[in-house]
């Protein structure tokens, strides 16, 4: 599943772009609004919604593994990425897991 782009977060800078592993994420030149051009493509490693500053990009846990609406919502912190996972009754949870980035 592609990440989902909420437009009015984005700000087109990029970021996305360039983390992409698998070069999918783009900015289109008129809109100035991020997108996945090839959904099928995506292998959801979330790269590109870690990295967003806006945190416009957001990854739907497929529904065979979590049910809608259930989220899984990443935030880069310094040396750390907070996880929020959201179940399907709402109920949400955060976890800490370090990291090495600089």
């Amino acid at each position: 599943m592609p990440p989902v782009v909420y437009n009015e977060k984005c700000s087109g800078c990029g970021k996305c772009e360039e983390i992409c592993p698998g070069d999918l994420m783009e900015v289109n030149p008129a809109t100035q609004k991020a997108f996945c051009r090839s959904a099928r493509d995506c292998w959801d490693c979330m790269a590109c919604v870690k990295e967003c500053p806006k945190g416009a990009l957001e990854t739907r846990i497929p529904y065979q593994l979590g049910y809608y609406p259930a989220r899984l919502i990443p935030k880069k912190k310094d040396k750390m990425i907070e996880w929020t996972c959201i179940d399907i009754n709402g109920k949400i949870e955060k976890f800490n897991v370090r990291t090495h980035n600089k």
